[in-house]
Parts: C-alpha cells; structure tokens; sequence
C-alpha cells in the first residue's frame, strides 16, 4: 500500500476530482495514475462521495486517495469506514484534525492565517492547504514558511495553474491540489489523462528528482 510521503515524493499534485460520479471515478482514477498522479481526493459535496471512495480502494497500491471538504468529525469517520486515508477540508478545525489522527488518517486542512496554521499543526496537523491560494498567493506562502515549524508542507490549492507552479515552487510550496485543471464533469478519461500528463510534466520541470513513471 502507497503512503502518503511516497505518493508526494512521487509526483506532488492532489487531483480534486470533483463532482465525479461514483460509475466513472475509477476510469478517472486510471486516466490521472497513468499520468502520474499518485494522490486523488473525492470532495464530499460530490454525487455518492463515499461510494466513489470505496471504489477507489482497488488502487490502494498505486496511490492514495481519500475525502475533501470534510466539516466534521462525524465525516471524518465515515471515510474512514469506506477505506479513505486522507482527509481534506477547506478550512482549520481542530476536531477534524484530531478525530483524523485518531482514525490514522492524514488531515490535510486549509488555512490563511498563521493563527490557523498553528492551530492545525498544535492538533496534529503536518500538511496545511493555503486555500484558496490564488486570493493570498505566492508571497504569502514564503512569509508563512519563515515561521512555520519544519516538518510543516504547504500545498497551495484554489486557482493553482501548472504554468504557475514553478513560481510557487521557489516560494517553498512542495505541492498543491488541482481540480479544474485536470477534472470538470463532463471530461472523458481521455481528458484527464491529456490534462493530468501535461501537469505531471510542469511537476517534473521543477523536480528532476522526482520518478519518471511511464505517463
């Protein structure tokens, strides 16, 4: 089974799938793993989240994926129950990130301010969202940096383009989500996967560490 650090390690890119239909999400899956991607996150404010989240366990050794937009710990529960391992939400709430470390999974929540993210390191978070990035941008990132503890990751996600991310690379962002750009309803596979390749490359530009999976 994938972890996280090794899914990043890979290829730094969450693909937010949203609105996908729990019927196509594993062709969705297989177009973006073909590609590279090796994180994907299924929003709960999509048609049968959790019945997406269930299907996407087939693909537990070749990436990790799990649930956004979680608001409460009662969520966080059920996604735990449909075999999700990360949990993403769109803002700071410490019972979410405590009920997700107690689940074992890996609360990914999103911040602004620095009181946020300090809060959400204090509850046991480690990978904070700066959401949505395209309203803060890439200077905040650095500033936050210089006072955020080490073992912090920031991921920019709202608006991040791949044309963009080596500027939020220099910043210090060690990667981001990305919805639109790779996943709208309506994509065919064919889509994604084009799509997917094509960020999967701007990722590989910055970091030629990084592995040369087969897109």
């Amino acid at each position: 089974m994938m972890d996280l650090k090794a899914a990043l390690g890979e290829v730094p890119i969450i693909a937010i799938i949203r609105g996908v239909m729990a019927d196509e999400v594993e062709a969705v899956a297989e177009a973006l793993i073909s590609a590279g991607v090796r994180v994907i996150e299924v929003p709960m404010n999509s048609p049968e989240p959790l019945e997406s989240i269930r299907r996407l366990g087939r693909f537990a050794d070749r990436a990790v994926h799990g649930a956004g937009t979680v608001l409460s710990a009662a969520v966080v529960d059920q996604v735990a129950e449909a075999g999700g391992r990360i949990i993403v939400a769109p803002n700071t709430d410490a019972a979410v990130i405590r009920r997700s470390v107690e689940r074992g999974l890996v609360p990914m929540p999103g911040f602004g301010s620095a009181t946020e993210a300090f809060e959400a390191y204090a509850a046991g978070a480690r990978y904070l969202k700066l959401y949505p990035a395209s309203t803060y941008g890439v200077a905040h990132v650095k500033a936050m940096l210089d006072v955020l503890p080490d073992d912090v990751v920031v991921q920019p996600v709202g608006g991040v383009k791949p044309e963009q991310m080596a500027d939020w690379w220099a910043a210090g962002a060690r990667g981001c989500g990305m919805g639109g750009d790779l996943f709208k309803p309506g994509f065919t596979p064919d889509e994604v996967h084009g799509r997917a390749v094509a960020a999967v490359a701007a990722v590989r530009a910055l970091r030629p560490d990084v592995a040369k999976a087969n897109p």
